[in-house]
């Protein structure tokens, strides 16, 4: 299912490489497209949005609800 995620606190690409790894631990199948930009994350993913979500914030990322 795709699941978009508003995350703030990324300004670069190391933070955007976290935020991958991170959803990645959860689901290595998961397809990661990142708009920096706009704070967007967006996941395809099986998983729930909960656990991804929580994957974001204790990479020390804020998630919005």
């Amino acid at each position: 299912m795709n699941q978009t995620f508003t995350v703030s606190g990324m300004t670069c690409g190391h933070c955007e490489k976290a935020v991958m790894r991170a959803v990645k631990q959860v689901d290595p199948n998961a397809e990661i497209k990142i708009d920096r930009s706009l704070g967007k994350v967006d996941v395809v993913s099986e998983q729930s949005r909960e656990l991804l979500a929580k994957a974001i914030v204790e990479e020390g990322y804020e998630v919005a609800a």
